[in-house]
């Protein structure tokens, strides 16, 4: 494993972040796993040198939380960088009913006791909005966050997927109120969707903001050709993947190319589709999902996988600009 700073903090983050929305107690959606399925990946990620480690309030309803913080009891939380999100409300069924929803100073302060209390901490490392609330000022929600830190319940702040006009504004207002400021920008990335070129990854490089993007393989689009995905348990119910639709701005071409190119160093698609996101020089470590040990073990061989210049040339040139999404 390596090992990065975020952004221009002096947090230490493994290369890859191991993404937790996939762990619960069982019965969320239907490609999740049970507890004791999600505790061997999450011990298996320990041992290969992940330290960091992404969930959120809504995933499982704040079970997929309350899985991480008891498998994380036994070893040295203090190693650790535990990263959990707030914004969607959490749905009542089949679970208790959490959270409101929402960056008002009443939701934040509410979901950010609900998610420590899960998470079995007194402090979480990074604290991020989830996505943008057009109902709450901004100031409101800084100054929120801005006191979560000031209590010491949270080390860091962090945003995800939105507008770069909304983050600019918002970084902009943290530092019109001297309030604490946003350090990393969790946002939808990958081969197949680099819309994010456009505006956002720059926006992070010049304001010395960590990047750590979500769906580095398309939502497994990537990580098999074209024609199998949808034979998975992920890509027939995945409603979400379906309405990104990877197959635009030259997606099919891309995951060909990423077959041949796979084929040819001899190791998997989603290995060279990784390797792609953690070469590029804006992102510090990309939040990896996964429900298998074995695929783990790829994606951290995939933190030393080189891909020359005109390897990453070959996986770009399909790519045709489509509308943003993956911002609401």
């Amino acid at each position: 494993m390596e090992y990065t700073t975020l952004g221009e903090t002096g947090l230490e983050v493994s290369r890859i972040g191991l993404g937790c929305m996939s762990f619960s107690t069982g019965g969320w959606r239907e490609w999740v796993l049970d507890e004791p399925e999600s505790r061997e990946i999450i011990e298996r990620a320990i041992d290969l040198g992940v330290t960091f480690f992404d969930t959120a309030n809504m995933y499982a309803a704040g079970d997929s939380e309350r899985v991480l913080g008891r498998a994380l009891e036994g070893y040295d939380r203090d190693s650790m960088v535990v990263a959990t999100k707030v914004h969607p409300s959490m749905s009542p069924e089949p679970y208790p009913h959490g959270d409101e929803g929402g960056l008002s100073r009443k939701a934040v302060e509410q979901s950010l006791g609900n998610s420590l209390e899960r998470l079995g901490v007194d402090t979480v490392d990074l604290y991020q909005i989830h996505r943008w609330d057009y109902r709450t000022p901004i100031d409101e929600t800084l100054r929120a966050l801005d006191d979560a830190v000031r209590r010491g319940q949270a080390r860091y702040l962090g945003a995800s997927s939105m507008w770069a006009h909304q983050f600019a504004s918002a970084l902009h207002a943290s530092d019109r109120l001297g309030l604490e400021r946003f350090v990393s920008m969790q946002n939808h990335y990958n081969l197949a969707y680099r819309e994010e070129e456009r505006e956002m990854l720059p926006l992070c490089s010049n304001a010395g903001i960590g990047v750590i993007p979500w769906s580095p393989i398309a939502r497994g689009y990537l990580a098999r050709p074209h024609g199998a995905y949808g034979t998975t348990t992920r890509g027939e119910t995945d409603s979400y993947a379906e309405s990104l639709d990877y197959t635009r701005g030259g997606g099919r071409v891309i995951n060909e190319r990423v077959q041949k190119l796979a084929d040819e160093k001899g190791v998997t698609m989603a290995q060279i589709a990784l390797a792609w996101v953690l070469h590029q020089d804006a992102v510090d470590a990309p939040i990896v999902g996964t429900t298998s040990v074995e695929h783990l073990e790829e994606a951290v061989e995939a933190v030393a996988l080189d891909l020359t210049t005109s390897e990453q040339a070959y996986l770009e040139e399909p790519y045709e600009p489509i509308e943003v999404v993956g911002h609401e």
